[in-house]
């Protein structure tokens, strides 16, 4: 019955996939022509950029130091550091430790560690179920350990006033990164995953054939069908989506590969790719291009795609106009099965690739995350978006303030405070954002930038802050390169040196 509600619902209320030319027929507002958004996991932004831009520098690891004009952030204070208003003071986590217990980043545990905007109740309302120590919810890593991220903040741009667009895990994070509106979900409720028939929770993209347990799909309309409309070519491209095997029609999705601890980690994780919640937008099978020359185009794969084709298309010429990446899960930076140093290898080897190709001269990447993961951090955003679910917590039982009448409940929101990096020839050199941004700041970038509209029916994307200040569009030089040791982290060439 549900699949059936599902399949009539969606017949009515989703937007067709219209065959997408080559070009784009609009052109571009900026001399951006291509995008690329490398979108990680479960970082908070005390926990990679809490101490910038000082590390502690101890023998035996990568050496960061930093230039002496480099601005501030909104980072830990050294009150903070010693006198916290939590049970614990944060602590350093050295290189030595990359691995670390996962956090609870739950919709409703998120905002009980807010405590009305206090900011002290992590280790009580978050902190991991398998963590022995609970006070590492409380914990961070400087720029002897996610080395790479703190020399892109100086020789790029960052922002340190960039929040979650709700409360809650990866999939309201993906969804908002697409579409900036978690309603519309059927079926319409499942404890601790949806409420009201808005997201709150990992439930599985029901459009995916390696999806496990509870499956959603959700109605409306994403920025993958504004695209379409517009004849902008673009792609989700994720380690793991192509198969491991396809047998008497059974899709398999079980390649894996070894974290920097030793452990087996399978490579695609269903409720991380957003667009296959989508009926319009999905791919439910796996199937791959009919060709190179079609990736970013509308074929049998529907633009949702391995990220090895990512490599294929950009090298030969085809890079879609917007592509958004995702790793294997052993290099997207959860904590539990991923870590910053195998992330770190990710980001440095995708960002080094694209800055060896003729399109980097027009190409801007942004580094954003889709959740904090419960990890501490000291920053209330402001509250946008308020909601009066059963599951809502900021400012009372069923509470984050007071709705308004006609919203859609389940949304509180802005949520933690996350990184967020552009890194792009365009971008402003060792510059610090603190205007306010959320994760559907990325999706307005893309509606402004290719003139496709909005998204409508209370999106995010009508309110969000914009992220052209951290650009400069009549800088186009050398210096907007950056190449890195994918190991280290630190700096191997910088623009013509």
């Amino acid at each position: 019955m549900i699949a059936v509600s599902i399949l009539a619902i969606l017949l009515f209320s989703s937007a067709a996939a219209a065959a997408s030319p080559a070009n784009n027929r609009a052109g571009t507002a900026t001399p951006i022509k291509h995008l690329v958004v490398i979108f990680q996991e479960n970082v908070s932004f005390d926990h990679y950029f809490g101490t910038y831009p000082f590390a502690l520098n101890p023998a035996g690891e990568p050496r960061f130091q930093a230039s002496s004009d480099t601005p501030s952030v909104n980072g830990l204070s050294p009150a903070l550091l010693t006198s916290n208003p939590n049970a614990a003071n944060p602590q350093r986590l050295d290189r030595s430790q990359p691995i670390t217990c996962d956090q609870d980043h739950t919709y409703t545990d998120e905002q009980k560690a807010f405590d009305h905007g206090l900011m002290d109740k992590f280790i009580e309302s978050v902190s991991g179920g398998g963590c022995t120590d609970k006070t590492t919810v409380m914990d961070y890593y400087d720029g002897n350990t996610v080395t790479a991220l703190w020399n892109y903040a100086q020789h790029f741009a960052m922002s340190d006033n960039s929040f979650s667009s709700t409360f809650g895990p990866s999939a309201p994070g993906a969804i908002n990164l697409i579409s900036g509106q978690t309603h519309g979900v059927t079926p319409a409720a499942i404890p601790g995953l949806v409420s009201n028939g808005t997201l709150i929770g990992d439930a599985r993209p029901f459009f995916d054939a390696c999806s496990k347990g509870p499956t959603v799909a959700l109605s409306g309309t994403n920025v993958g069908d504004l695209l379409n409309a517009q004849g902008v070519t673009w792609g989700w491209f994720q380690g793991g989506f192509r198969p491991s095997s396809v047998v008497n029609g059974v899709v398999t999705c079980g390649t894996a590969h070894q974290n920097v601890g030793g452990a087996t980690i399978t490579d695609y994780i269903p409720h991380h790719e957003p667009f296959q919640y989508y009926q319009s937008t999905a791919n439910p099978n796996h199937l791959p291009p009919s060709s190179v020359a079609m990736i970013g185009k509308t074929d049998q794969a529907n633009h949702q795609y391995d990220l090895s084709d990512f490599w294929a298309a950009a090298d030969s010429g085809h890079m879609p106009a917007v592509s958004f990446l995702k790793a294997r899960a052993f290099q997207d930076g959860h904590a539990g099965y991923s870590d910053p140093l195998d992330e770190q290898n990710f980001l440095v080897d995708t960002i080094n690739h694209l800055q060896k190709l003729p399109t980097w001269r027009d190409t801007a990447v942004v580094i954003a995350y889709d959740d904090s993961d419960g990890w501490y951090d000291h920053v209330i955003g402001p509250i946008v978006n308020h909601s009066s679910d059963p599951n809502d917590a900021l400012t009372g039982p069923g509470q984050c303030g007071v709705a308004r009448v006609g919203a859609f409940e389940g949304r509180c929101g802005y949520g933690p405070r996350q990184p967020l990096l552009v890194i792009s020839p365009f971008a402003k050199e060792n510059f610090v954002d603190h205007s306010v941004t959320d994760q559907s700041s990325i999706l307005r970038f893309i509606e402004d930038n290719w003139k496709l509209g909005r998204i409508g029916n209370q999106s995010f994307d009508a309110i969000a802050g914009s992220l052209n200040n951290m650009f400069n569009f009549s800088r186009d030089d050398e210096a907007g390169k950056l190449f890195l040791n994918p190991s280290t982290g630190e700096v191997v060439q910088h623009g013509d040196d």
